[in-house]
């Protein structure tokens, strides 16, 4: 064998076709909002982590517990990538009518791409969160929320942070 090209042979390198059952994919029994994403620092250095919130609300009727997703994805970069890269989630139980704020960190090395080596590279990015992937299509309402943020600095080997 001699490519070793994800391209085409796995979910995360297809273009706009879509898995049949997707990460997080299932029905609930009760409707959860998401709203307040919050990335922090929105510019970092190159070898920083971003510390992320995002509030969830069962608004249903039922006690539930929720798949909360965090995916990561460049806006552009020196190498093929995946569309979007899963970097967190929590399974989180929250109670009929109520709500909690969550807190996560994306470490740098989630950021790192292959070039002969892991490296990090400055751009801007888009973190999604969300009870499913962006874009997903599913019989059970679930939104995503998108904000984005940028990486300053030299690109650089991932073991040189």
């Amino acid at each position: 064998m001699e490519n070793y090209t994800m391209e085409g042979r796995t979910y995360r390198y297809y273009g706009q076709e879509a898995p049949l059952y997707p990460f997080g994919y299932g029905l609930s029994y009760t409707t959860f909002r998401y709203r307040d994403l919050v990335l922090s620092p929105p510019v970092l250095p190159i070898c920083a982590s971003l510390s992320v919130s995002v509030v969830l609300e069962n608004t249903g009727l039922r006690d539930s517990e929720e798949v909360v997703q965090l995916y990561l994805r460049w806006e552009q970069s020196s190498v093929p990538v995946p569309r979007w890269q899963l970097v967190a989630f929590r399974r989180v139980a929250v109670l009929a009518g109520r709500e909690t704020k969550l807190f996560f960190q994306v470490l740098a090395k989630q950021r790192a791409v292959w070039a002969q080596d892991w490296r990090l590279e400055p751009g801007t990015f888009t973190l999604f969160a969300g009870g499913q992937q962006p874009g997903q299509k599913t019989r059970a309402p679930s939104e995503v929320l998108s904000a984005r943020f940028s990486v300053t600095g030299m690109a650089r080997p991932l073991h040189g942070c």
